[in-house]
């Protein structure tokens, strides 16, 4: 159970995935899901537009310092494309600017989509979130400012057709972080001489987190309803992941209790052997304690960003 900060909520760590709901925005959850766990820390691992729901972790206390590492992760959305027309925002909140009779076989879609897998290069939607001398594309957008976007690097490491029926094709695709679904969308259309657009987007997948721990936000509040303060935070604080779940892909380092104490007081540690560079996962071998992540140079340990536990 996590501890009482006065005046700033409660002092609890770990990892909620939330099974986000279409027309909300993520902020607007993250807000709700911090006040229902009266947490003194929350922020979320890469927004999903309020047209588009499914897994959004949102990471409590401590588990913020790893969230960057939730927003770097691979991710896989399930996707409906409805041919024959473009929007302004390659989704079903823009306006329409381009319609175009359909004449796509399947094999045709087949062959459209084969040349988006594997790394290719991706201009970002004018309605995205990147910013451009220091205000968000969007915002150029609905001024009508037509600014430069550079192409960026993208990964499609699988793109599936679940279901095509001539019009509206369901697809499923894992990704590397920075993927515009919408443009990948658009950018298919576009293949196809026909345009398409974004009616249906879900998020699957962030990461290695498991779907079937995701919960909505009316899932929770059913949970606790009726239940007082203690009840209702024994009940929510179970459902957490933890906090080295959002880092769960590095490696693992046990530290002896001198050890310990040197890394959390800002002493690099000399392992008995070299490791492998790179960042590791620290923990206490005593008490299996997570202490963060920290930096490998063969075998000298140095921090890189740690759990407080004061």
């Amino acid at each position: 159970m996590g501890r009482r900060g006065k005046n700033k909520g409660r002092h609890i760590d770990g990892v909620i995935l939330l099974d986000k709901h279409l027309g909300c925005s993520s902020n607007h959850l993250l807000q709700q899901v911090k006040r229902l766990f009266n947490a003194n820390k929350a922020g979320h691992t890469g927004a999903l537009d309020p047209l588009a729901s499914g897994m959004l972790p949102i990471c409590l206390g401590e588990a913020t310092k790893f969230s960057q590492f939730l927003l770097d992760a691979d991710k896989t959305y399930e996707v409906t494309a409805h041919l024959g027309v473009r929007t302004t925002t390659s989704d079903a909140d823009g306006e329409v600017v381009e319609t175009k009779p359909v004449d796509v076989s399947e094999a045709q879609l087949l062959e459209a989509m084969e040349q988006f897998k594997g790394t290719t290069d991706q201009v970002p939607s004018i309605y995205s979130a990147l910013k451009y001398e220091g205000k968000p594309y969007y915002h150029y957008a609905r001024l009508g400012i037509d600014i430069p976007r550079k192409s960026r690097p993208i990964t499609i490491f699988t793109l599936e057709l679940l279901g095509f029926d001539g019009v509206d094709a369901r697809m499923r695709v894992r990704c590397s972080k920075g993927t515009y679904i919408r443009s990948l969308v658009d950018d298919i259309g576009q293949v196809l001489g026909c345009g398409a657009y974004v009616t249906k987007l879900h998020r699957t997948e962030v990461a290695n987190y498991p779907s079937d721990k995701m919960l909505s936000l009316d899932a929770l509040n059913a949970l606790v309803e009726g239940k007082e303060d203690e009840g209702k935070f024994e009940t929510l604080d179970a459902l957490l992941l933890p906090a080295d779940a959002a880092v769960e892909n590095f490696p693992i380092v046990s530290l002896t209790a001198a050890q310990t104490h040197s890394i959390t007081h800002g002493q690099p540690v000399t392992l008995s052997e070299p490791q492998k560079s790179g960042l590791v996962r620290i923990y206490d071998a005593g008490s299996s304690q997570f202490l963060g992540l920290g930096e490998l140079n063969e075998n000298l340990l140095t921090s890189k960003r740690l759990v407080s536990f004061g």
